[in-house]
């Protein structure tokens, strides 16, 4: 009878130590889920999230960079497209402002326009109104001056891009390329009639152009 009891006490003692072990390795598994990391894994945590959206922020970065104008439907009056093309040719966006009045001023927006050419609504040329500034050309009416040789030997366009004919320039990034040159250059100058010489003195008082703010 006394084997019999100590027997069953010893049981009873294997049988507690067993439901408490269980117990406290669910207590300590439920702990485990509601505690936060230890601070180094926080912190290597942390550091990869702001690695992760740093990589984001470059590709967004590039991806901006590789806008592809050549599907731009260009249409008279409208520069909607100005930002990501501007940004491509480098030039800040504090000038974006300003360089799109001058290109609807110049151009109406329309890339393929030599001066003197009349446009429809959708950039079609349609006649030639003028030929005694033919030169002139795309967005920004780059005057051949600043990228024909024959006509002037340091022109920048020609020595900095070369490009040193009227053609490449028709294409938009080329222009608003070139018309960074100018601009670094000189700043709005090559735009303001008011630096043209006399002959273009009616054009000054009228064109408030260079006036305005950056």
């Amino acid at each position: 009878m006394h084997t019999i009891k100590k027997l069953f006490v010893n049981t009873l003692i294997i049988y507690c130590t067993l439901w408490g072990s269980v117990n406290y390795l669910r207590i300590a598994d439920a702990s485990a889920i509601r505690d936060p990391l230890p601070i180094k894994e926080q912190q290597a945590l942390s550091r990869q999230i702001t690695a992760d959206q740093a990589d984001r922020s470059i590709l967004n970065s590039v991806s901006s960079k590789q806008f592809d104008y050549r599907q731009i439907q260009f249409k008279h009056g409208d520069i909607s497209w100005l930002p990501a093309l501007a940004e491509q040719a480098g030039w800040p966006e504090n000038t974006w402002k300003k360089l799109g009045r001058i290109i609807l001023r110049e151009s109406g927006g329309c890339p393929n326009r030599r001066g003197g050419d009349a446009v429809d609504k959708n950039c079609n040329i349609t006649h030639v109104t003028e030929w005694n500034h033919r030169s002139d050309t795309g967005l920004l009416q780059i005057n051949g001056v600043n990228y024909d040789t024959s006509r002037n030997k340091w022109a920048a366009v020609c020595r900095e891009l070369d490009i040193c004919t009227q053609e490449p320039l028709l294409d938009p990034l080329n222009n608003l390329k070139a018309g960074k040159v100018l601009y670094d250059l000189s700043g709005w100058a090559p735009w303001d009639p008011c630096t043209w010489g006399p002959e273009w003195a009616h054009r000054c008082p009228k064109d408030k152009l260079v006036k305005d703010d950056n």
